[in-house]
């Protein structure tokens, strides 16, 4: 299994970034991947990349920066509106990385 380090962000950093973490853990078990989350608020995510190697960003809340990594809006997965697309864009991100 391939390790994908994703920091999952929300307007708190708690609960709804908690939810989003958990399902993509989910997904990626299933298709073949090991994640590491950390859950975070959008002030939180500059911190958390010199802190650490990190693969992806997904998100529920507005990002404060530009990143050098992919990030993705994950309100699809959080509402089941378009799940499925929040899916297909994860995998296909997710299999362009270097690891």
């Amino acid at each position: 299994m391939k390790n994908i380090n994703v920091i999952s962000v929300c307007g708190s950093g708690t609960v709804t970034s908690s939810m989003v973490a958990e399902k993509v853990k989910d997904i990626l078990e299933v298709n073949g991947y090991k994640a590491k989350t950390v859950e975070v608020n959008p002030g939180g995510v500059d911190g958390q990349l010199t802190s650490g190697k990190w693969d992806i960003i997904v998100h529920t809340s507005p990002l404060k920066g530009t990143y050098q990594l992919p990030c993705i809006n994950a309100v699809g997965l959080l509402t089941g509106l378009d799940e499925e697309g929040f899916i297909e864009e994860l995998l296909k991100t997710i299999e362009k990385l270097d690891i």
